[in-house]
């Protein structure tokens, strides 16, 4: 009996293809003739995920408005639903007697016949002999030859030439060759064949002797492309604080589902509080998953729990290779305890014997997908994932999201605090510049005067941070006799500034659909040669500091720089070993970098980020800012954070000066509870786009007023704002616009969580009209 979740392959056309069973129904849809039904040729794999994975699969999908098989395709590891290939094979021993065979039948056997392995694809047999379809139903009914299914196959397990020891020593040896074996003796008798003639510096001409007298072995074995921390000398659990202990011991006494809030102020030992609840799990032979919320967090996690755990820990996002991923994935199949430290679509693993989640940095954004869908939020599905698995979660973060601080207010998790630093050392002060008074004073600088002299005095042995919430060298370039902004061509933005080195020519980039193009010399308005680069980023601020202070080793730490595989953790390195003084970033720098050298952390301009059309605008600057400000003073040495604004008298400025988070959180819930904003309320964003201005204008309309007739839907209980322009119209050559559902209350638990047909949504707009929904959307641009 086929059961939802078996792995099958169907005909399809002419072909077969690998799919996933997801329901079962008694009787087929009204519009499906019974003609058009077609049998499962084979059940690949039964019961692939278990009943509670499958379960958090649907929960998703139905509480994101997401066809199940989409949040597979997001679920599964690389290249599980590739097409599966017919193959025809020899039935062996062929009979002795004579059988009749027609003209093209006996072709398609003496065909298979001159095949090395009796077996060919029915592709390949069909380009070979035209037709064969009757000619194959001829050699099956005479039992010569079997039709079968290869299944789909995933990336290929990466193989490696190993040198393997047989015979450490004997009598017709050359000192070298003795050497050589000796070598690979204290090795544990294996090593890869290109490290092992590196370390010995000999040939493999050598090694073929040795094979050749019996001594090795040169063979293929599969080789794990799994990415790996740096090879750090074994650590043991260090000694925990009062406020740690006491934080441990009630996670430790919880076996089932039940959340943590792990409020602590950043040095606080948040992560040796992560490791000390996972080891008991892992000793159990339990398994235990990490997120992060950015790839840049993974490799100083990674090195840190390797050195903890070992082999034990694997790595997993996006940014590693296909053949990394399906190894990864291979790896959690062999149903040992594990321990993941991945990004958000970690959520998705097929961990054996989950004991234990942990969220780092909760509050951060980078939780939510935003495309393609599910657009979901591995916060949310965390929480599903722990009660589905009846394991505690833990979430982590020195500025908590106001959801997770509202569910502490009302007792729906356990609070567990780190007020003071380990050592209880003291948090840095916040000195505020007004950068009106320095422009009352000529400084027409990125840097003020304080921040510049305690750059320019920084001490040899310590080291500082700069962050800037743009990367770019200016953020838009105008023509100074007409004031024309020189914008993208597809996208309703401005084209940002880019000048990473002065040796190339400045070029003009969109950060939303990647289109460049050189400066030019002239305003397509007018033809003035008046062009002008304002604002800034992080590549003016380099470029300033180098011309100003060129003795000052200076790193950039942004999207543009980190591009490269590896190159998170190499430019930290770099920084780690004291090899700049200066690292220079965005928001990359706010989170999990622990560097005991750093006691300056300067922030060029707040404003940027607290001036946002958004509601949440405070929220994420009172988080960042905070962030940023405790990456100073973490070593011996006392730290000092120099924040520039405009703006010093606003509210969420005083309080991130007084690391005053309580006081923040009141005000800000208080105002959102007055207008039903989240977390009191719920918001539901419907985007449409299209390469039609006019066609997506009336689609959002006509949506708009369907969903102002929808039964279920109470005038009281939900507004509609909308339809209107998205605030960046046009991105990618498709015009945008959304309608804002904002319902007064939220619906915990409810799956789907408001009474909405997408399907008949999407029916009411054009072809080329493209409608999505974002449940709890984090993002309104």
């Amino acid at each position: 009996m086929v059961q939802p979740g078996d792995l099958v392959t169907v005909p399809f056309g002419p072909g077969q293809v690998g799919g996933i069973v997801i329901g079962l129904l008694d009787q087929p849809p009204p519009d499906l003739s019974p003609e058009q039904i077609r049998p499962i040729t084979e059940v690949i794999q039964p019961r692939f995920f278990s009943p509670s994975y499958w379960q958090l699969l649907e929960r998703t999908a139905a509480y994101y408005y997401t066809p199940l098989v989409q949040v597979l395709r997001t679920a599964l590891p690389p290249g599980l639903l590739q097409r599966s290939q017919r193959r025809i094979c020899l039935r062996l021993p062929l009979p002795s007697q004579t059988i009749a065979l027609s003209p093209k039948a006996q072709q398609l056997l003496t065909l298979l016949q001159a095949s090395p392995t009796g077996d060919y694809s029915w592709r390949y047999i069909q380009q070979k002999i035209p037709r064969a379809q009757a000619p194959l139903a001829e050699l099956l009914k005479q039992g010569l030859v079997n039709s079968y299914l290869r299944p789909p196959s995933p990336p290929q397990a990466k193989e490696q030439q190993a040198v393997i020891l047989i015979q450490a020593s004997g009598e017709q040896l050359t000192s070298r060759q003795q050497e050589i074996l000796s070598y690979l003796q204290q090795s544990g008798g294996e090593l890869w064949l290109q490290d092992f003639l590196q370390a010995c510096q000999t040939s493999k001409a050598t090694l073929n002797t040795l094979q050749q007298k019996g001594y090795v072995t040169i063979t293929l074995r599969q080789k794990l492309r799994l990415e790996q921390g740096l090879a750090t000398a074994a650590m043991i659990p260090k000694t925990l604080t009062s406020d740690q202990s006491q934080a441990l011991g009630q996670i430790n006494a919880t076996t089932e589902s039940q959340t943590f809030l792990l409020h602590g102020v950043t040095g606080s030992g948040k992560t040796e509080v992560y490791i000390q609840a996972i080891r008991p799990r892992l000793a159990e032979g339990q398994s235990a998953l990490v997120l992060v919320p950015e790839i840049g967090l993974t490799p100083q996690m990674l090195d840190r729990f390797q050195a903890i755990f070992g082999e034990q820990v694997l790595v997993y996002h996006s940014a590693l290779s296909e053949g990394e991923r399906y190894d990864t994935w291979r790896q959690l199949l062999l149903e040992e305890p594990r321990l993941v430290i991945g990004t958000r679509s970690a959520i998705f693993l097929p961990l054996h014997n989950l004991g234990i989640l942990v969220l780092d940095e909760e509050h951060d954004s980078g939780y939510k997908q935003e495309q393609p869908p599910p657009c979901y939020h591995a916060r949310t599905l965390a929480q599903w994932r722990s009660e589905l698995e009846n394991c505690p979660l833990i979430l982590g973060s020195a500025t908590p999201s106001l959801a997770t601080w509202q569910q502490r207010l009302e007792d729906k998790l356990t609070y567990l605090p780190l007020p003071q630093r380990i050592q209880a050392r003291p948090l840095p002060p916040i000195e505020i510049v007004d950068l009106r008074d320095e422009l009352h004073q000529g400084n027409r600088s990125m840097f003020s005067r304080t921040l510049f002299s305690a750059l320019e005095n920084l001490p040899t042995s310590s080291q500082a941070l700069l962050f800037i919430h743009r990367r770019g060298h200016s953020t838009f370039v105008s023509c100074r006799s007409c004031g024309t902004a020189l914008e993208c061509p597809h996208c309703s933005v401005s084209l940002t500034y880019h000048w990473p080195d002065p040796q190339q020519a400045p070029v003009l980039r969109c950060h939303y659909c990647n289109f460049s193009r050189p400066q030019p010399q002239q305003c397509p308005s007018c033809q003035s040669p008046y062009l002008k680069p304002f604002g800034g980023g992080t590549q003016r601020a380099v470029q300033e500091l180098n011309e100003r202070l060129p003795d000052l080793k200076v790193i950039r730490f942004d999207s543009d720089t980190t591009q490269r595989k590896g190159s998170h953790r190499q430019l930290l390195e770099a920084f780690t070993r004291q090899e700049a003084q200066v690292m220079i970033g965005t928001q990359m720098l706010t989170k999990g970098m622990d560097i005991a050298n750093v006691n300056l952390v300067g922030i060029l301009t707040a404003d940027g980020l607290l001036h946002f059309a958004d509601f949440q605008a405070g929220e994420r600057t009172f988080q960042t800012l905070t962030q940023v400000a405790g990456r100073a003073g973490r070593g011996d040495k006392p730290g000092r954070v120099i924040l520039q604004t405009y703006t010093p008298e606003h509210p969420v400025i005083q309080a991130v000066q007084a690391y005053a988070y309580g006081d923040f959180a009141a005000d800000e819930l208080q105002q959102r509870q007055a207008l039903n904003y989240p977390p009191y309320g719920q918001l539901l964003l419907i985007r449409l786009s299209s390469p039609d201005p006019q066609a997506v204008a009336l689609a959002a309309q006509t949506v708009s007023t369907h969903c102002q007739q929808l039964n279920g839907l109470d005038s009281s209980e939900v507004d509609i704002l909308g339809p209107a322009p998205a605030p960046i119209l046009k991105v990618a050559q498709r015009y945008r616009w959304q309608i804002l559902l904002k319902f007064n209350h939220r619906q915990s638990g409810q799956c789907p969580p408001f009474p909405l047909d997408v399907n008949a949504l999407r029916q009411l707009c054009p072809g080329h009209v493209r409608l999505g929904l974002d449940v709890d959307p984090q993002n309104f641009f």
